[in-house]
Parts: C-alpha cells; sequence; structure tokens
C-alpha cells in the first residue's frame, strides 16, 4: 500500500481538527503518514496525537531554520522528503500557507494540484465547489503524485490506531529560500471560540443586524459556535474583517451556518455554499438567501435569535 502524506496543521505543537480529518481521508488512499514541522521536542506529542487517527509514521522536520521565514523553505522540506518515494497523495489543509506551499510543492514534483477539495475518493478523484460556488465538478491528478489542499470539515474524523513511529527528517534549506525573512508577529487575541474557517457550527450575520451582533454572539456561543459575517457588515465596521465569509474573506465548509440579516449576495454564497446545513433568518422573505437555504425563517433576527438562543438552553437545563 502506498503512503500517503499529511502535513501536520498547528499551533504551537497543537494539532488542529483538519489534520485528523485528512489523515482519515488518507487511510481511504494508501497508508497515512504525518509530516510534522515545528519544535523537534514536541515531536513525541504530535504522534501521540496522531496516530489515534491512523498515522503510521510520524516524520518530525526540525523547523530551527524554517520558522523565521515565509512558505518557501517548507515547500523545499517537503520536496526533499517526497522525491523518490512512492506516494499515493500529499494532503494539505486548504489555508492560505498550506495552498501557496502545495502550489511550489506541485513545481518541484513535477506533478499535479487541486486546491480546495471537498471530498477525495478512494480512487483519488476529487470533488469542487468552483465559479463562486455555483458549480460542483470532479477532478484527478494524472500526472506525478497527486499534491491536494482539502478544505476543513470535509470529513469526519474517524479514529484509526497507527503506529505513530516519530521518525526525524533533517533537510537542507537553500539560500533561494530564505530570502523573505518574518520579522515579527503578533499573536490573535484569544475568543474562546473556534476557528472560523475550522469550525463545525457557524453564526453570521449581515446587514440585518444593524449593527448589534449581541443576538448573533449569543447563539453562537449557546451553540459553541464560530461567529461571521457578511462583507456589508465588516465594511460597515460592525466587526473585523478575520470575521467576513464570502470570496473576498473566508470560505467555510461547516456541519451548520445560520446566516442571521443576510440578503445573500454571490459574493457570500460563493464561501459558504458547501456548509452541509444552511440556516436563513431575514426580514425580506424574497432575498435571494432562501434560495439557497435548508430551513428559512423570515423574521427580525433581534427576535428570532433570542427565543433560539433561550429555547437551547432550556432544552440544555
Amino acid at each position: 500500500m502506498s503512503e500517503v502524506l499529511v502535513l501536520v496543521d498547528h499551533v504551537a505543537g497543537t494539532v488542529k481538527k483538519p489534520t485528523y480529518e485528512m489523515l482519515t481521508i488518507a487511510g481511504q488512499l494508501g497508508e497515512p503518514s504525518a509530516v510534522f514541522i515545528g519544535s523537534a521536542d514536541a515531536g513525541p506529542s504530535v504522534a501521540d496525537a496522531v496516530k489515534a487517527y491512523g498515522a503510521e509514521r510520524v516524520y518530525v522536520i526540525d523547523d530551527t531554520d524554517i520558522r523565521d521565514y515565509l512558505v518557501a523553505p517548507k515547500a523545499e522540506a517537503l520536496h526533499q522528503l517526497a522525491a523518490d518515494r512512492d506516494l499515493a497523495a500529499i494532503l494539505l489543509s486548504s489555508s492560505a500557507e498550506c495552498k501557496e506551499i502545495a502550489g511550489r510543492l506541485a513545481i518541484k514534483l513535477g506533478s499535479g494540484l487541486i486546491t480546495d477539495a471537498v471530498g477525495i475518493e478512494a480512487d483519488g478523484t476529487t470533488t469542487q465547489s468552483v465559479f463562486a460556488g455555483g458549480h460542483t465538478v470532479t477532478g484527478k491528478v494524472t500526472t506525478g503524485t497527486p499534491i491536494i489542499t482539502v478544505k476543513p470539515n470535509s470529513a469526519a474524523p474517524e479514529e484509526s490506531p497507527g503506529a505513530g513511529t516519530v521518525t526525524p527528517f533533517a533537510v537542507t534549506i537553500s539560500q533561494a529560500a530564505q530570502t523573505a525573512r518574518i520579522d515579527d508577529t503578533q499573536p490573535r487575541a484569544a475568543t474562546g471560540r473556534p476557528e472560523l474557517t475550522e469550525a463545525a457550527i457557524v453564526v453570521s450575520g449581515g446587514r440585518g443586524t444593524r449593527g448589534d451582533f449581541g443576538p448573533v454572539e449569543a447563539l453562537a456561543d449557546t451553540l459553541g459556535a464560530a461567529v461571521g459575517a457578511s462583507r456589508a457588515a465588516v465594511d460597515s465596521g460592525w466587526i473585523p474583517h478575520t470575521h467576513q465569509v464570502g470570496q473576498t474573506g473566508k470560505t467555510v465548509a461547516p456541519q451548520l451556518y445560520v446566516a442571521a440579516g443576510i440578503s445573500g449576495a454571490i459574493q457570500h454564497r460563493a464561501g459558504m455554499r458547501t456548509s452541509k446545513t444552511i440556516v436563513a433568518v431575514n426580514e425580506d422573505e424574497e432575498a435571494p438567501i432562501f434560495g439557497l437555504v435548508d430551513f428559512g425563517v423570515v423574521g427580525d433576527l433581534h427576535t428570532v435569535l433570542p427565543a433560539l438562543t433561550a429555547e437551547i438552553d432550556r432544552r440544555r437545563a
């Protein structure tokens, strides 16, 4: 069985949920192996986390000579690991950084690349949402090792114990890859909510909030959800740009997406239409969003959302 490399998505050695999803997918394609680029000291703990989801090997690449640079050194490290190996595929998360790494890696390996896959079959056939979410297409890499970036929530993580054998892998980074240095970083303030692109539930607000995101945030906290927003809400200064969902914001594919006070412009739909279940609350019964949803409520979100939050709390109690 050919090996499938999965680049570990992590924050300071803490493995993020998309990694477990990709390992589950990798188990359908071949023999999963995780690739951890980070502190060598964190390697064993990462191995303990990923082996529960089928990782037979965990290649640990010490990032001492990598962490102060942009994506080029990571692409080189993956290239050195993947070269001359019989691989069924290489999977990465569909983050901005990983998609750039994937593009560089594809060139180095002379391989085909598919980005933003929302489904992968056992034979490597992928499903993508394209043209602003207006069409769903299938595709398959036919040249070299398939390199695929996978959107979060494309698969349910399934535990399948693997050996998790830690294998240190030394890399040599070229001078050309060290031309763009990171001078400073500022950690994002913690909100206590899940990451927008990884959340299983997202509650988003738009122009209909009239600047009051209180009901949206209250429902999100009750559901353990992330908070999103339309471009109209962001442009009005009601919520930071980091919350924007859409063609010029973030793309999400949660199990449940609640759109509150969002009309449903095509730019917004492009960022959320692959959600598994979509619920909309809008005062305008002719709002375009109702043409996309599974469930729709015609009403004022400032009335509907508090009532929904209270009912959820009541049932939990």
